[in-house]
């Protein structure tokens, strides 16, 4: 089951200066492997998570989570 939505938190990182997940993560304040679940889809940030996120590369979350759709 996929989630219903994508995001472009890597490729928000790498235009932010190839920012690390790591480094991410300490701005957000999750660990380097929700940052990495996150990215491959295999985990659904809570709302909070993802507007820090955002925040974290100066953006709208909408720039970094897209709606799809339920994928059924």
């Amino acid at each position: 089951m996929s989630l219903p939505f994508i995001n472009k938190v890597r490729e928000k990182r790498f235009f932010a200066n190839e920012m690390t997940q790591q480094a991410l993560a300490d701005k957000v304040g999750v660990t380097r492997q929700t940052i990495m679940a996150i990215e491959k889809g295999k985990y659904s940030p809570s709302l909070e998570v993802a507007f820090r996120i955002a925040v974290a590369f100066n953006t709208h979350l909408e720039d970094v989570f897209i709606y799809v759709g339920d994928a059924e």
